[in-house]
């Protein structure tokens, strides 16, 4: 399967500012772009490209006073396969998990692991751990957050999207890493494109998407607390300990961002 993926961000800004981006395709996934999913501004502006700890693309750039555009466009050839179930995969003793795992075990800036341990344990101490239990948190905070893109956030955390029951795919996100966390499990966030494909109408607003991916039987799996289910197509561009890792733009002085635009449809080879 071919999806095309790609976005556009228009931004405002007063002054010279310099920039993050967080926006080219995951590193892991480079073998499968057709072409270059590089960073085009307009008006052009230098860039430079660095890997940070936790293996994200990003690239700097000094924005130039006045409107600047950011854009990608690139095609990505994907096994059309959706998410996969591994239903026996055991959940591994924490004396026993890899060093790297480790980080992704404590709490960070949007998941309070100290504030939601007991509740965590109140809900899912008597579920199998392993897969069973983290589709067990999927399952609970699914149905426990109410969608709406009016109850976007930026600085929304687990812990508030526990109380306040409503918020987008990054709150879905941050509360199902959260509670693997208090039971013993690493999870981490991520970030990509996640269109359509295969589901039926009617498609939600393109947008970039949050999902999470724990460890288990001695490797990561994809897990979809907001959708909760198998999906087909996602291209991931970036994996944290939460949202303030994998932020797709971080300015550095006043900005405001004019335009926004995600693409992320199949490509029909015959065209």
């Amino acid at each position: 399967m071919l999806i095309r993926a790609g976005f556009e961000m228009e931004f405002y800004c007063p002054q010279p500012t310099p920039m993050i981006l967080s926006l080219n395709v995951h590193h892991s996934r480079l073998q499968d772009l057709i072409g270059s999913d590089a960073l085009v501004s307009d008006p052009p502006v230098p860039m430079t490209t660095y890997q940070d700890s936790f293996g994200n693309r990003c690239t700097r750039i000094v924005a130039p006073g006045g409107m600047v555009k950011v854009s990608s466009d690139v095609t990505v050839n994907d096994s059309g396969l959706p998410d996969m179930i591994a239903a026996d995969a055991m959940q591994h003793a924490v004396k026993d998990l890899p060093d790297e795992t480790l980080i992704f075990l404590l709490g960070s800036r949007y998941c309070e692991t100290d504030h939601l341990c007991e509740k965590a344990w109140g809900l899912f101490a008597d579920v199998p751990p392993g897969w069973e239990r983290v589709q067990a948190i999927c399952d609970f905070v699914h149905h426990h957050i109410a969608f709406g893109y009016e109850h976007a956030s930026s600085t929304r955390t687990a812990l508030e999207a526990f109380e306040g029951k409503v918020g987008v795919c990054r709150d879905y996100a941050h509360l199902a890493v959260a509670l693997c966390r208090c039971m013993n499990i690493p999870a981490r966030y991520c970030t990509g494109y996640l269109g359509d494909i295969g589901m039926p109408p009617p498609y939600g607003k393109p947008d970039f998407a949050a999902w999470f991916e724990a460890y288990l039987g001695g490797q990561w799996h994809t897990f979809d607390a907001r959708n909760n289910t198998p999906r087909i197509g996602r291209v991931l561009i970036a994996r944290g300990r939460d949202a303030s890792d994998v932020a797709i733009s971080n300015m550095f002085g006043a900005t405001q961002l004019t335009g926004f635009r995600v693409w992320t449809d199949e490509v029909n080879p015959a065209n």
